[in-house]
């Protein structure tokens, strides 16, 4: 028994006796206000600001989306107002609600179908969809917390980065060149929650460059971090690029010019997608005299079913 004594005098002596490069914490031997402070600076995640990353929000846990985002340039855009109707903060501005309608019915969409990557097109240049793509981003972003990716598709005349007051490289040609990676042509701006992804350099043949594979590529690494992704692409009918950026896509919406796009053109425009992947139109353009409340209109489609005049 005295041998069982001093084995156990000994073990409780060595669990008194500090031990060298003991790393653990007593909280039995100090204050409880100590004890609290500690549990509440280790529950907090590390401030990205404090590990050098510059504009990043103040707490983002690194691997995250906002640690992931805030690798992106940011710059001083300077967006055009004449584009802008979400940013004097005239919320009634007009055209404003038709756009809040579109959100709703997208949203409604998208209870039954996947649809996070929407392409923007028209049948024929000025019809409007660099427009429709802007002020859609907005007021999707205008909803806590979603993130909104702008994508410049029209690589043949590319607008957005006219709209957003910014520049126009490096962007998606230099990616799909192999130049730079997702985060290096992925722009921040003053617009919360709205980053933009622009054309980038001149390239003598967009069709060959968007066929190549590698957009498929980027939609699937960054399309974990945003809610919405809105691409802009050229018009359907010149050019095969719609076409080819629509097979990337969950839905696409088309948009027409009231008084303007020829019938047989907006007809032309709508066969060049399945019809399953036609997921609306937006008539842009409409006069005062014509629809004193509204500027915009937007008609859902639905498998299986044809609107008149289709």
């Amino acid at each position: 028994m005295s041998r069982i004594h001093e084995a156990l005098k000994k073990a409780e002596q060595e669990r008194a006796t500090p031990q060298a490069g003991a790393t653990h914490l007593d909280f039995a031997a100090a204050p409880l206000q100590d004890e609290a402070a500690y549990l509440e600076d280790i529950s907090k995640p590390p401030r990205l600001q404090e590990m050098g990353v510059p504009g990043a929000p103040p707490f983002a846990v690194p691997g995250s989306a906002d640690a992931m985002l805030a690798r992106c340039p940011l710059l001083p855009w300077k967006p055009d107002p004449a584009s802008m109707l979400f940013l004097n903060g005239n919320e009634g501005a007009r055209g404003t609600e038709e756009y809040r309608t579109l959100r709703s019915r997208l949203y409604h969409l998208r209870e039954k179908m996947p649809l996070k990557k929407l392409l923007v097109t028209s049948a024929l240049p000025k019809e409007g969809k660099s427009f429709t793509c802007i002020n859609l981003a907005q007021v999707l972003a205008r909803q806590h917390g979603r993130r909104v990716l702008l994508i410049d598709g029209d690589l043949r005349g590319p607008r957005l980065h006219l709209m957003l007051g910014t520049i126009a490289g490096p962007g998606l040609c230099d990616y799909l060149q192999a130049k730079n990676d997702e985060f290096s042509i992925m722009q921040r701006g003053p617009l919360e929650n709205v980053f933009l992804i622009p054309s980038g350099g001149s390239i003598e043949d967009p069709a060959e460059l968007v066929g190549n594979g590698k957009l498929k590529l980027l939609l699937q690494r960054v399309e974990p971090l945003f809610d919405w992704i809105i691409i802009d692409s050229p018009p359907a009918v010149p050019v095969s690029d719609a076409s080819m950026l629509a097979k990337e896509c969950d839905g696409v919406l088309l948009v027409v010019r009231s008084n303007s796009t020829p019938a047989d053109m907006a007809q032309r425009a709508r066969l060049e997608f399945p019809q399953e992947s036609l997921v609306g139109v937006v008539l842009n353009g409409r006069s005062a005299d014509d629809a004193p409340y509204q500027r915009y209109y937007y008609e859902t489609y639905q498998k299986g079913k044809q609107t008149q005049g289709e």
